[in-house]
Order: C-alpha cells, then structure tokens, then sequence
C-alpha cells in the first residue's frame, strides 16, 4: 500500500462534519484555576462583613450543609471578611478585586458569573465533574467531546491540546492527573496532548541519534502498512487512530517546534503578557503558546495553573498567585482582540469550586484560611459569542448561598457546546448500551451570556 492510501484510510470521519446551527466560536481557551480561587477575594465583594469579623456563621446561612473533613470538626465557624478592597470597574461597573487591576482593564469584554454552583466538595470529584460531566473517573473530557464533534482546523497539530503551570501561592498544590484530558470511551485519538516546557514540547519529538527523517519516514510506512492489514482484518477503530497518530507524530516534528519557539515575537508581545512572559512553563508563557495555538486552527486549548488550593494565610498566598494570572489573562483578551480572533475565541477562566465565608484554622486581623465551597463561586467568560460588561448572578450577604439565578456547571458546559455550533443534546456517543453526553441528562443554554 501506498503511503497516500494508508493516509486515506486512517482518515477517521469527524462525528457530524458540520455543526448543528451557526456557530460564533470556532476554538476554545479553557483557563482552569486548579485549587479554587476565592470568589470572596476576587469577585463576590461583601462589605458588611467587617461589622461582623469573628461572628459564628448563622445556621440560618449555613442550613447543615455538608462540610469537607478538614473543617467538619471544627468547634466554631468565624466570620472572615476579606482583607483585599474592592472597587467598580468598566461601564457597567463590574465589581473587581484590588488583586486583578489588569483584569480590570478588560472588565468591559467579559462577563463575570458570580452565581456558580457544584455538586462535588474535594478537588479530584471536582475538577473531574467540570472537565467530564461526571465525579466518577473515565469519561470524556470537553476538549476530546469538542475534537470528537468538530474535528481539527490544522491537520498538522493536534485539536485538543494541554499546559499546565505551577503558582506562585502554593508550589505544593492539588496534583492533576493526566485522566482529566483523557477521551475515556471515545477513541484515542481524541485525548489532549499535553505540551512539557522543558526539552521536547512532546515526548520523543526528537528522532534519536542516528535516525534520519528519511528512515523515520521508511519506518512509518512500513508500520503503516502493517497497522493496515490488521485494521482490515479485525476493523478495530483503535488501529485506525495508531495509524493517525503516528502520522501527527511525524507532522509534528516540524509544526510542533515551529509553535513553541516563541523568540520570533516582538518585544511588545512579552511586554504585554508581563515579566514571566519568557519562563517556559509559566502561565503568562502558556498564555502567548495559547494565542499562538488559535491562530493556528488548535479546536480546544486547555491550560491548567495550580497553586490556589489556600487553606491557610490567604492573605499571604493569594497575591502572589494572583499576580500569576492577571496581567496574562487580560493580555489574552487583549491579544486576541487585535488580531482579530476575540470574536471566534471563546475565553473561560475559573477553578472547581468557591471558598468558604468562614476561616479555616484560627482566624485573626492579620490571616485567615478558607476550605472548600461547592454552594456557589465566580468564573468570568469572554468572546466568541459571550456578552460584554455583565456581572451575572447573586450570592446571599455571606458568599455561601446563592439568591439569584443559580447557574450549573452543566450549564456551563452546554453553552459552551452551543456557542461552537453544537446542540448539547445530540453529541453524543454509544457506550455499553447508553448514550453517553458532556452534560449528562441535564445542562441548559444560558442565554443570558449571548451577545
């Protein structure tokens, strides 16, 4: 066989080939904030709360709700106020942080989500049920459901692809597991490929020595071959990917490089996203490699910053973290927005759950902890589609129930798929006998968030 027609024949057909009404984004940014960022802290300013430092929470607030371990035993629940001032910003007066005064300079492009709700309380459950539509471990992530329905832009790179960063608040974090951008019962193909920022972006990018592109090439037409014989004999779409994947790898040896090299970008470029701009493996770094990512046709973009799991001293390990993320994440905005790809970008920046209203450990004027908060927390969205200038959603006068337009993860998810063209309800894919979604048997389209 020839190398064309195996080519051909490892081609696996996309789900649908075309979506299921107009889309207005054609890739996504996922900014997922692993640990849980304080929506007390950064977005949900409750200023009453210095009148009442070192209060018992009411039980009138909290309604026996369930705890996590680490606080279930404590013997009060005291009222911390946060410590960081809050100011409107934009013309629509978003509330914001003194923490993200870059973000600030963007509030009026995106729409901030105060009234986020989940149903896990602990990371791993967590982190899994945003990224897959379930607690339970082995299900497909977004990024290989939105690879699975649309397919890739760039044939020459993969459609799903992952980075992850270390944060400055807690080095130490919530470990990640490479599950979490896994295809679970869809093909392999569709998994996300996580880029390394030391030596090769991709595990054995590099031929080894000795090893010519020409022998490289001589190999994987022979193995090619082979893979061919066996797909046809057993039909297992398996073979097909083995034979697709090799192929990137081949393809990728030239475009991978070419993508992650970023010393060809003008000084305004690493101006913009800040002074960790050129550390490879940084945030701000990931930021740039995530724009240059979407001008070239990458489908699902998914960084991953760690470092915001702040039980204790947030005060102290909140700032630094923040700083992380905030000159990058509106440098993005920024980016995309002149180059013409805010429009068909869609943007999403938060973690797995909120913080809790009371401290953790010992509250006083100086430091407080918070535990984990699945009840309600914030997340900001922005472009392709996505209102501008919204505040979306209230929280009760302690940041622990939500009071106004409640808003799932499920919801999330849904309107996500929506606004790439796919109607949640129908990408769906056959396993063990049931038809498997993202969103399970729930999600709804907000169609508050559309521009």
């Amino acid at each position: 066989m020839t190398r064309r027609n195996f080519l051909a024949a490892a081609a696996v057909n996309e789900l649908m080939g075309a979506t299921h009404h107009a889309a207005k984004a054609k890739r996504i940014i996922y900014l997922h904030q692993s640990g849980a960022p304080s929506q007390l802290d950064l977005f949900d300013p409750k200023p009453k709360l210095r009148d009442r430092f070192a209060e018992e929470l009411p039980d009138s607030i909290r309604r026996g709700q369930r705890l996590t371990g680490m606080t279930s035993n404590q013997k009060n629940f005291p009222v911390a106020p946060s410590k960081f001032q809050f100011q409107r910003h934009g013309q629509a007066g978003t509330w914001l942080s003194e923490l993200l005064p870059h973000l600030a300079t963007v509030v009026d492009d995106i729409t901030v989500v105060k009234s986020m709700h989940t149903e896990a309380i602990n990371h791993d459950p967590a982190i899994t049920f945003i990224q897959t539509g379930s607690q339970i471990a082995g299900r497909p992530c977004m990024g290989s459901w939105v690879s699975y329905g649309l397919g890739s832009e760039n044939k020459d790179l993969p459609a799903f692809v992952v980075l992850i960063s270390r944060g400055s608040g807690r080095r130490f974090d919530q470990p990640l597991y490479d599950r979490l951008w896994g295809s679970g019962f869809l093909p392999s193909r569709y998994q996300g490929v996580k880029f390394r920022s030391d030596g090769d972006p991709v595990l054995y990018l590099s031929n080894p020595d000795g090893v010519s592109p020409a022998v490289r090439r001589s190999m994987l037409d022979d193995i090619g071959t082979l893979n061919e014989e066996n797909r046809r004999e057993y039909n297992d779409p398996e073979i097909a990917t083995r034979i697709a994947q090799y192929e990137m790898a081949y393809r990728m040896q030239t475009s991978v490089p070419e993508l992650t090299d970023l010393s060809k970008e003008p000084e305004s470029t690493f101006a913009l996203y800040g002074p960790d701009a050129r550390r490879p493996g940084s945030y701000a770094a990931n930021c740039i490699l995530a724009r240059r990512m979407a001008e070239r046709g990458v489908r699902f973009i998914q960084l991953y910053h760690m470092g915001w799991d702040h039980h204790e001293s947030v005060p102290r390990q909140l700032p630094p973290q923040c700083q992380d993320v905030d000159q990058p994440s509106a440098a993005l905005v920024k980016d995309l927005k002149q180059r013409g790809l805010f429009d068909d970008t869609l943007i999403v920046w938060g973690g797995e759950f909120g913080r809790t209203v009371y401290s953790q450990g010992v509250l006083t004027k100086q430091t407080y902890g918070r535990d984990h908060h699945p009840r309600c927390y914030a997340i900001w969205l922005a472009g392709g589609g996505i209102r501008r200038g919204l505040s979306y959603g209230e929280t009760d006068d302690y940041s622990y129930n939500i009071v106004d337009k409640p808003v799932h993860v499920h919801d999330v998810n849904a309107t996500l798929l929506h606004l790439m063209g796919v109607d949640h309800t129908r990408l769906t894919y056959r396993y063990q006998g049931r038809d498997f979604r993202l969103t399970d048997v729930e999600g709804r389209v907000m169609k508050d968030f559309l521009a």
